[in-house]
Parts: structure tokens; C-alpha cells; sequence
């Protein structure tokens, strides 16, 4: 894999990504910021309005008319959460310019108009466009708002919000609908201005191309040079479980009940790992409950016949493993002993070396399906950007393969339950 980072300006780093493996160039920017609740909410706002204009093309429709154009580029935006971290995220794909008709540089034409998007947006009295402002206000609150309908990923932030309390990781992504209305056109143009002279910037280049020529139209955009150098204030993720009560698995962990108007039941019960090798710990995950053939998703769903769905996840980043099963409500009192279980089996080493095979299999099936997807390899690399370790998965791999079940059971003897929560009629 060829893969290539540099910094061209302090705190903006471009990551040159070429391979012939695609008919696409993807060019993706990321702009990262610490989480911070007073902030949070008009950045997700300055996310959306930035994509309705720009000075040279001050309306939704002269953008998308550019890109019907541009042989039908694709662009959009988005706001990510990664560690203590959130993203604006801002990507434009077009075709590789071997496949285009005519000879044109269509790659430059994206990275410019991307960063124009960007670092150059369509204002008025010194601010965003009024009617932007208030037409993004709308569908940010609809957004913040309907996160509830998803009851299985409400569970999951919910459980987080009580393991993270008063910490940045609980804080939601997208912000808080209260605070909407609050924010005056000056202070969200006054918070954009912060951001772009604040944020750690990476620019990622994915696709088929001559990196020299892309470096230079890229030194050489005006938005860019005209941004002004700043400490890189987030060189590396920190990975704490800050502010977080953490009982052995047989003591009382803190359980939360909430009560909603639903048929079914959602358990989430939030582990914490005194272990910090992210291999060991992916494959513990994989047996526990990421496969059909996991722990959880055996014991719990098929042979008890007490959950719908029963599987984990881990979030590196935070360290973390999070059990999530949809259960019957009545079936909670039995559920939770048999999830026990599970968690012990594993600290005593009750699985087999076919179970460690198939979550090797599994584990590197998906490493390999990411180099598959532009934007996965790309939400990848971001987060190895921010865990400040080399984006290899050749290494990945084999540091998957050399796991042994010491290890395993070595690292099950570290995770604890900190919180188990409910969601409950």
C-alpha cells in the first residue's frame, strides 16, 4: 500500500493515498477540534451551512450545477465523533481522469472547489447568510431530535453519557437543541472564524494520480495559503477513561434504568479494559460477541432464547467494549446472569483454539474489506491519525495472527462492568 503523509503547513497535513485500485478520486478534509459542549452545536451548524454556498458560487444550486459538470461529482459533509474528538468531515469524489472523455484535470478542479466550500463561504454583513442560518437550524434541530427514534443507538449513547458524566466523550456529536436558538449569526461566524485558525486540518487524497502535482495545487490554493499556521493541538487521541467509577466484574456496577414507551427492551452494559493492546483486545471482542459464532450471540440469542440481537463492540479509542442486546423485557432478570457468564468463560479460558481461528478469520476479512471502500480506508486512516500510530494493515494483520490465548485470557482478567443500562417500557 502505498501511503504517504506530510505536513505542508504547521497543523495541515496532507495524506497522499495512490493506487490504481479505483475509478474514483476521493479527496476528503477533515477539520478536528477537541469536544466542547459551549462549541459542539455551532460547529454541526457550521458543517451544514457551509455546504449551501460560496463566494464564487453563492447558492446550493450553482454548486451542485458545478458538480452535474464536473462529469456528476459527489460531494457532501458530515460530523464525525472520534475519541474526545469531533470532526467536520467534507468530501468530494470524481472520476479518475483516465476515464473522462477530453483531457482535463478534473482532480484539481474537486480539491479546489472542495477547499473553496470550505475556507471560502458565501457571507453577508459580516456573517453567514441569514436565511442559511435559520434554514440549517431547522434540520439540525430534526436531526439532534430524531436520534431517539433509533432506540438501539439511543441505548448506546445513552450508556455512554452515564460512564462518560461531565467528561468531552459523552458529549453528542451533533450538540444540543436547546442550545440552537442561543446562537446569535455573530457568534457562529465568530466560532467559524476560530475553527478554521484553530482546527487540525488533514487532507486525504485518495486514487489515482501524480502526488507532486497534487502537493503543489494544494500548497498552492489560496484558501490554504491564506490560513495562518497553528500549534497542531491534537498531535495524538488520548486514550482515558476519565471520570469513570471502575468496580471489579463481581462488585455493583452503576445500573441505569430508563422508562420509554417501547415493546422491546435495550441492554447495553459498558465494560472497562485495564489493557491497552488493541489486537488482543479486538480478538477477546470477536469471541465475545462481534461474530455468529461469538459467545453472546450463541449462549445468549440462540440457545437461551433471550435476546433478538446480542453482540459487542469494542471502541478503541476509549477502551471500552460495549455489550448491546434487544431483549424482552421480562427476560432482563434472566439475561444479565447468562451475559455473566460469558464475561467469566472467557477469564478462564472456556473457548476453544477454533474459536480463536474464526475470530482471526473474521477480524482480517474485515481489515481487508476496508482497503475495498475509499471512504472506509479513509475514516481508518483518520483514526490512526489520531491514535498517532502508523496506518499499516499488513502489520495489523500479522499483529492479529501472533495473538495467543494467554493473552486473551490475560487481558478478560482486566475488563470490569461499569455500567449496566436499560432501556425499559
Amino acid at each position: 500500500m502505498e501511503y504517504i503523509a506530510e505536513t505542508i503547513k504547521e497543523g495541515i497535513k496532507v495524506h497522499y493515498r495512490n493506487t490504481k485500485k479505483y475509478k474514483t478520486n476521493l479527496v476528503t478534509v477533515f477539520l478536528t477540534v477537541p469536544l466542547n459542549k459551549q462549541t459542539v452545536t455551532k460547529n454541526a451548524l457550521i458543517t451544514s451551512i457551509l455546504r449551501l454556498g460560496t463566494k464564487s458560487l453563492p447558492t446550493q444550486e450553482e454548486i451542485n450545477k458545478k458538480l452535474e459538470e464536473m462529469y456528476g461529482a459527489e460531494f457532501n459533509c458530515g460530523i464525525e465523533k472520534i475519541g474526545d474528538n469531533q470532526l467536520l468531515k467534507f468530501y468530494i469524489e470524481v472520476l479518475n481522469d483516465e476515464f473522462i472523455p477530453k483531457k482535463e484535470k478534473l482532480l484539481q478542479e474537486a480539491i479546489n472547489q472542495l477547499l473553496e466550500i470550505i475556507f471560502n463561504p458565501v457571507t453577508e454583513n459580516g456573517s453567514f447568510v441569514r436565511k442559511y442560518i435559520e434554514t440549517e437550524k431547522v434540520n439540525l434541530k430534526n436531526i439532534i431530535e430524531s436520534k431517539i427514534n433509533d432506540k438501539d443507538q439511543y441505548s448506546f449513547e445513552r450508556c455512554i453519557d452515564e460512564m462518560y458524566k461531565d467528561s468531552p466523550y459523552s458529549i453528542y456529536k451533533y450538540g444540543y437543541v436547546e442550545d440552537i436558538d442561543k446562537i446569535t449569526d455573530e457568534e457562529l461566524y465568530n466560532q467559524y472564524q476560530e475553527l478554521i485558525k484553530t482546527a487540525k486540518i488533514d487532507i486525504y487524497v485518495s486514487g489515482d494520480y501524480n502526488q507532486d502535482e497534487i502537493k503543489d495545487i494544494i500548497k498552492n490554493n489560496p484558501n490554504i495559503q491564506k490560513l495562518p499556521p497553528r500549534a497542531n493541538i491534537i498531535e495524538k487521541q488520548n486514550v482515558e477513561n476519565d471520570a469513570k467509577v471502575v468496580p471489579e466484574i463481581n462488585s455493583r456496577p452503576q445500573t441505569i434504568e430508563e422508562k420509554m414507551n417501547v415493546t422491546q427492551g435495550k441492554l447495553v452494559i459498558g465494560l472497562d479494559i485495564n489493557d491497552d493492546n488493541k489486537y488482543v483486545l479486538g480478538i477477546y471482542n470477536a469471541i465475545l460477541g462481534a461474530t455468529a459464532t461469538s459467545k453472546l450471540f450463541q449462549n445468549v440469542r440462540e440457545k437461551a432464547s433471550l435476546a433478538y440481537s446480542a453482540r459487542s463492540v469494542y471502541v478503541r479509542q476509549k477502551n471500552n467494549i460495549y455489550i448491546r442486546c434487544g431483549i424482552e423485557i421480562n427476560n432482563y432478570d434472566k439475561a444479565i446472569p447468562i451475559i455473566y457468564d460469558q464475561l467469566e468463560d472467557m477469564k478462564k479460558g472456556d473457548f476453544t483454539d477454533e474459536d480463536i481461528d474464526t475470530a482471526k478469520k473474521t477480524f482480517i476479512s474485515a481489515i481487508k474489506a476496508i482497503q475495498d471502500e475509499q471512504d472506509e480506508e479513509i475514516t481508518y486512516f483518520i483514526s490512526q491519525e489520531l491514535s498517532g500510530e502508523k496506518p499499516d494493515f499488513d502489520e495489523y494483520m500479522n499483529q492479529i495472527n501472533s495473538v495467543t490465548k494467554e493473552q486473551i485470557q490475560d487481558a478478560a482478567n482486566k475488563i470490569s462492568v461499569n455500567t449496566i443500562y436499560f432501556l425499559t417500557k
